[in-house]
Protein backbone atom coordinates (compact mmCIF):
# COMPACT_ATOMS: atom_id res chain seq x y z
CA UNK A 1 0.00 0.00 0.00
CA UNK A 2 1.22 3.50 -0.78
CA UNK A 3 2.30 5.53 2.01
CA UNK A 4 -0.43 8.39 0.74
CA UNK A 5 -2.29 6.17 -0.62
CA UNK A 6 -4.94 6.63 2.51
CA UNK A 7 -3.05 8.55 5.79
CA UNK A 8 -6.07 8.35 7.74
CA UNK A 9 -5.80 4.40 7.90
CA UNK A 10 -2.41 3.76 7.17
CA UNK A 11 -0.94 1.90 10.68
CA UNK A 12 2.31 1.36 9.22
CA UNK A 13 5.33 2.77 10.58
CA UNK A 14 7.85 4.99 8.60
CA UNK A 15 11.25 5.99 10.42
CA UNK A 16 12.53 9.21 9.75
CA UNK A 17 15.63 9.83 11.83
CA UNK A 18 15.22 8.99 15.36
CA UNK A 19 11.37 9.38 15.00
CA UNK A 20 8.56 6.14 14.15
CA UNK A 21 5.54 7.85 12.18
CA UNK A 22 2.56 6.64 11.15
CA UNK A 23 -0.56 8.27 9.42
CA UNK A 24 -0.68 12.01 8.67
CA UNK A 25 2.24 12.22 10.33
CA UNK A 26 4.18 9.86 8.26
CA UNK A 27 5.19 12.58 5.48
CA UNK A 28 7.56 11.30 2.49
CA UNK A 29 10.27 13.63 3.77
CA UNK A 30 13.45 11.88 4.88
CA UNK A 31 14.97 14.25 7.61
CA UNK A 32 18.42 15.45 5.39
CA UNK A 33 16.84 15.83 2.53
CA UNK A 34 17.11 19.67 2.90
CA UNK A 35 20.90 19.47 3.36
CA UNK A 36 21.23 17.45 0.68
CA UNK A 37 19.03 19.59 -2.12
CA UNK A 38 21.21 22.54 -3.67
CA UNK A 39 18.17 23.90 -4.91
CA UNK A 40 15.96 24.28 -2.24
CA UNK A 41 15.33 26.94 0.44
CA UNK A 42 17.77 27.77 3.41
CA UNK A 43 15.02 27.95 5.94
CA UNK A 44 16.04 24.38 7.40
CA UNK A 45 18.82 25.90 9.19
CA UNK A 46 16.31 28.15 11.16
CA UNK A 47 14.29 24.99 12.59
CA UNK A 48 14.51 23.98 16.08
CA UNK A 49 16.65 20.99 15.75
CA UNK A 50 19.34 23.13 13.56
CA UNK A 51 19.35 25.63 16.71
CA UNK A 52 19.86 23.16 19.44
CA UNK A 53 23.53 22.70 17.70
CA UNK A 54 23.48 26.24 17.21
CA UNK A 55 23.22 26.66 21.05
CA UNK A 56 25.44 23.72 21.53
CA UNK A 57 28.19 25.38 19.84
CA UNK A 58 28.38 28.71 21.48
CA UNK A 59 28.64 26.50 24.98
CA UNK A 60 31.77 24.80 23.27
CA UNK A 61 33.21 27.98 22.04
CA UNK A 62 32.48 29.67 25.33
CA UNK A 63 33.98 26.91 27.57
CA UNK A 64 36.78 26.48 24.94
CA UNK A 65 38.00 30.57 25.00
CA UNK A 66 37.49 30.50 28.55
CA UNK A 67 38.81 27.80 29.98
CA UNK A 68 42.70 29.54 30.70
CA UNK A 69 41.67 32.66 31.77
CA UNK A 70 42.72 32.25 35.74
CA UNK A 71 40.43 34.01 38.26
CA UNK A 72 38.19 36.43 37.18
CA UNK A 73 35.47 38.71 37.99
CA UNK A 74 32.38 39.56 36.22
CA UNK A 75 31.21 43.60 36.14
CA UNK A 76 27.68 44.46 34.93
CA UNK A 77 26.23 48.14 34.49
CA UNK A 78 24.06 49.73 31.95
CA UNK A 79 25.42 50.42 28.35
CA UNK A 80 23.65 53.80 28.18
CA UNK A 81 26.53 55.60 31.41
CA UNK A 82 27.96 58.33 29.88
CA UNK A 83 31.85 58.36 29.68
CA UNK A 84 33.40 60.51 31.99
CA UNK A 85 30.17 60.12 34.95
CA UNK A 86 30.72 59.29 37.96
CA UNK A 87 29.31 55.42 37.24
CA UNK A 88 31.61 55.45 33.88
CA UNK A 89 34.58 56.47 36.66
CA UNK A 90 34.02 53.87 38.97
CA UNK A 91 33.63 51.30 36.43
CA UNK A 92 37.17 52.06 35.28
CA UNK A 93 38.02 52.08 38.86
CA UNK A 94 36.80 48.86 39.30
CA UNK A 95 38.56 47.22 36.39
CA UNK A 96 42.04 48.93 36.73
CA UNK A 97 42.29 47.45 40.77
CA UNK A 98 40.69 43.92 39.56
CA UNK A 99 43.88 43.67 36.84
CA UNK A 100 46.47 45.12 39.57
CA UNK A 101 45.26 42.40 41.43
CA UNK A 102 45.92 39.66 38.89
CA UNK A 103 42.29 39.15 38.21
CA UNK A 104 40.54 39.11 34.89
CA UNK A 105 37.46 41.17 34.27
CA UNK A 106 34.63 39.70 31.78
CA UNK A 107 31.69 42.20 30.80
CA UNK A 108 29.05 42.18 28.32
CA UNK A 109 31.82 43.78 25.87
CA UNK A 110 29.08 46.45 25.11
CA UNK A 111 29.64 50.71 25.67
CA UNK A 112 28.86 52.18 29.00
CA UNK A 113 29.60 50.78 32.53
CA UNK A 114 30.92 47.61 30.27
CA UNK A 115 33.08 49.71 28.53
CA UNK A 116 34.90 51.13 31.32
CA UNK A 117 35.66 48.12 32.95
CA UNK A 118 37.09 46.90 30.34
CA UNK A 119 39.32 49.62 30.00
CA UNK A 120 40.39 50.02 33.31
CA UNK A 121 41.65 46.26 32.91
CA UNK A 122 43.30 47.36 29.88
CA UNK A 123 45.08 50.42 31.94
CA UNK A 124 45.77 47.78 34.58
CA UNK A 125 47.39 45.48 32.51
CA UNK A 126 44.99 42.57 32.95
CA UNK A 127 43.12 40.60 30.80
CA UNK A 128 40.06 42.22 29.50
CA UNK A 129 37.16 40.10 28.12
CA UNK A 130 33.82 41.12 26.54
CA UNK A 131 30.75 38.47 26.01
CA UNK A 132 28.26 40.39 23.33
CA UNK A 133 25.54 39.65 22.37
CA UNK A 134 23.33 39.24 19.36
CA UNK A 135 20.72 42.79 19.34
CA UNK A 136 19.58 44.68 16.59
CA UNK A 137 20.39 47.76 18.24
CA UNK A 138 23.92 47.17 19.78
CA UNK A 139 27.43 48.05 17.45
CA UNK A 140 29.24 45.09 18.81
CA UNK A 141 31.98 44.58 21.10
CA UNK A 142 33.86 47.96 22.65
CA UNK A 143 37.58 48.60 21.68
CA UNK A 144 38.79 47.91 25.35
CA UNK A 145 37.83 44.29 25.07
CA UNK A 146 41.01 41.87 24.63
CA UNK A 147 39.10 38.54 24.55
CA UNK A 148 35.65 38.77 22.70
CA UNK A 149 32.87 36.24 22.50
CA UNK A 150 29.83 37.11 20.22
CA UNK A 151 26.65 35.16 21.81
CA UNK A 152 23.23 34.86 20.16
CA UNK A 153 21.40 33.29 23.12
CA UNK A 154 21.15 34.99 26.51
CA UNK A 155 21.46 31.75 28.43
CA UNK A 156 24.58 30.53 26.81
CA UNK A 157 26.21 33.97 27.43
CA UNK A 158 24.80 34.18 31.04
CA UNK A 159 26.43 30.76 31.99
CA UNK A 160 29.87 32.04 31.04
CA UNK A 161 29.60 35.13 33.23
CA UNK A 162 29.03 32.22 36.28
CA UNK A 163 31.04 29.83 35.69
CA UNK A 164 34.27 32.05 34.88
CA UNK A 165 34.19 34.23 37.57
CA UNK A 166 34.60 34.05 41.53
CA UNK A 167 31.82 36.69 41.74
CA UNK A 168 29.99 40.12 40.48
CA UNK A 169 30.64 43.25 41.29
CA UNK A 170 27.25 45.15 39.76
CA UNK A 171 27.27 48.76 39.03
CA UNK A 172 24.02 50.85 38.57
CA UNK A 173 22.08 49.70 34.98
CA UNK A 174 19.09 48.99 34.04
CA UNK A 175 16.93 45.78 33.29
CA UNK A 176 19.57 43.59 31.54
CA UNK A 177 21.49 44.59 34.51
CA UNK A 178 19.04 43.35 37.12
CA UNK A 179 18.70 40.39 34.81
CA UNK A 180 22.00 39.15 35.54
CA UNK A 181 21.91 40.43 39.35
CA UNK A 182 18.84 38.54 40.51
CA UNK A 183 19.63 35.50 38.70
CA UNK A 184 23.15 35.33 40.33
CA UNK A 185 21.17 35.26 43.95
CA UNK A 186 18.42 32.72 42.98
CA UNK A 187 21.57 30.66 42.08
CA UNK A 188 23.11 31.39 45.18
CA UNK A 189 20.07 31.43 47.43
CA UNK A 190 19.61 27.78 45.90
CA UNK A 191 23.02 26.56 46.14
CA UNK A 192 23.56 25.78 42.48
CA UNK A 193 26.59 28.18 43.39
CA UNK A 194 28.48 28.39 46.54
CA UNK A 195 30.86 31.06 48.39
CA UNK A 196 29.91 33.50 45.30
CA UNK A 197 29.99 36.91 46.32
CA UNK A 198 27.60 39.62 44.33
CA UNK A 199 28.71 43.38 45.25
CA UNK A 200 26.56 46.17 44.63
CA UNK A 201 28.78 49.18 43.84
CA UNK A 202 26.77 52.61 44.70
CA UNK A 203 24.17 53.10 47.84
CA UNK A 204 22.66 56.04 46.56
CA UNK A 205 21.36 53.94 43.52
CA UNK A 206 20.62 50.73 44.79
CA UNK A 207 19.74 51.40 48.52
CA UNK A 208 16.01 52.16 47.32
CA UNK A 209 15.50 48.80 45.45
CA UNK A 210 17.27 47.11 48.81
CA UNK A 211 14.71 49.02 50.66
CA UNK A 212 12.35 47.59 48.82
CA UNK A 213 12.96 44.03 48.70
CA UNK A 214 13.11 44.18 53.30
CA UNK A 215 9.98 46.63 53.20
CA UNK A 216 7.87 44.31 50.75
CA UNK A 217 9.53 41.21 50.07
CA UNK A 218 10.60 40.27 53.34
CA UNK A 219 7.59 42.02 55.16
CA UNK A 220 5.52 40.12 53.53
CA UNK A 221 7.42 36.72 53.65
CA UNK A 222 7.96 36.42 49.82
CA UNK A 223 11.81 35.98 50.52
CA UNK A 224 13.75 35.58 53.94
CA UNK A 225 15.60 38.15 55.70
CA UNK A 226 18.54 35.96 55.31
CA UNK A 227 18.46 36.40 51.69
CA UNK A 228 19.40 39.65 51.79
CA UNK A 229 23.10 38.74 52.98
CA UNK A 230 23.57 37.14 49.62
CA UNK A 231 24.48 40.88 48.38
CA UNK A 232 26.79 43.50 49.87
CA UNK A 233 26.56 47.00 49.19
CA UNK A 234 29.14 49.74 49.16
CA UNK A 235 30.46 53.03 47.96
CA UNK A 236 33.85 52.58 46.74
CA UNK A 237 35.41 50.60 43.58
CA UNK A 238 38.40 49.74 46.24
CA UNK A 239 36.22 48.28 49.01
CA UNK A 240 34.51 46.54 45.63
CA UNK A 241 36.86 44.70 44.88
CA UNK A 242 38.25 43.64 48.33
CA UNK A 243 34.76 42.37 48.84
CA UNK A 244 34.60 40.52 45.81
CA UNK A 245 37.96 38.76 46.18
CA UNK A 246 38.09 38.07 49.87
CA UNK A 247 34.27 38.25 51.11
CA UNK A 248 32.66 34.68 49.74
CA UNK A 249 28.98 34.48 50.65
CA UNK A 250 27.94 31.15 52.27
CA UNK A 251 24.18 30.53 51.13
CA UNK A 252 21.21 30.52 53.70
CA UNK A 253 21.08 26.79 55.27
CA UNK A 254 17.15 27.27 55.37
CA UNK A 255 16.39 24.47 53.27
CA UNK A 256 12.45 25.32 52.99
CA UNK A 257 13.55 28.87 51.19
CA UNK A 258 12.43 28.96 47.62
CA UNK A 259 13.30 31.77 45.08
CA UNK A 260 9.22 32.12 44.44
Amino acid sequence: MSINADPAKNSQPRRKGPLELRRKQAAVEMSDQHLLDTKGPGQFVHTDPWRVLRIQSEFVEGFGALADIGKAVSVFGSARTKPGSTYYEMGVEVGRKLAEAGVAVITGGGPGSMEAANRGTVEGNGVSVGLGIELPFEQGLNQWVDLGINFRYFFARKTMFVKYAQGFIVLPGGLGTLDELFEAMVLVQTRKVTSFPIVLLGIDFWGPMIDWIRGTLVAEGMVSEKDLDLIQLVDDPAEAVDRVLHGGVTPSLNGEQRPE
